[in-house]
């Protein structure tokens, strides 16, 4: 087996396609992970915001299924590595031993991560479509980027009102 894989590129309609591609395993991999990320959470509103994650996951691999169809192919994942290395980490967080409080800080910033790299698959698949005169997929790969969004600002805001605090009350109980 090849060191590198080889990608071939003929047109923009080619890469359109493989970044949809990426983003439908991406998800998939996404909506197997959610579920261990929200049961290792501890504070009960991050638990909601995993869970609410998870149904918006799950409604994105629908829409992208709907998308393929409307650009005449079949909904096909393409194995994301980046996907398979957040989750890779996300895991680890998952898994760490300490302190409840500290954990669930680890797992918005995985979760966060996951967030931000889904958020410019989306922008950029976005303005493939609209090059390529796709608007209603371009509307469509809007809608999940919003949502991508969304789920970001609830979890920066749950980070900076509760859980990144009471990471730190233990940190600095943890010193004295």
């Amino acid at each position: 087996m090849p060191l590198f894989k080889t990608t071939s590129f003929h047109s923009l309609d080619d890469l359109f396609v493989d970044q949809l591609q990426d983003l439908y395993d991406a998800e998939k991999r996404l909506a197997s992970t959610l579920p261990g990320m929200a049961e290792a959470a501890t504070d009960p509103r991050l638990k909601n915001a995993l869970r609410e994650h998870l149904t918006e996951t799950e409604r994105q691999i629908s829409v992208l299924e709907d998308l393929f169809a409307r650009i005449d192919q079949k909904p096909k994942a393409k194995t994301c590595e980046a996907m398979k290395g957040l989750i890779t980490e996300a895991e680890e967080m998952v898994n760490a031993k300490g302190d409840a409080a500290v954990k669930d800080a680890a797992i918005v910033a995985a979760a966060q991560r996951i967030d931000h790299y889904e958020m410019a698959g989306y922008g950029t698949a976005r303005t493939f479509a609209k090059r390529l005169g796709y608007e209603a997929v371009a509307q469509g790969l809007q809608q999940c980027l919003d949502e991508e969004k969304a789920a970001d600002f609830r979890l920066t805001q749950l980070a900076e009102q509760s859980i990144n605090p009471n990471a730190t009350r233990k940190a600095v109980g943890a010193t004295s």
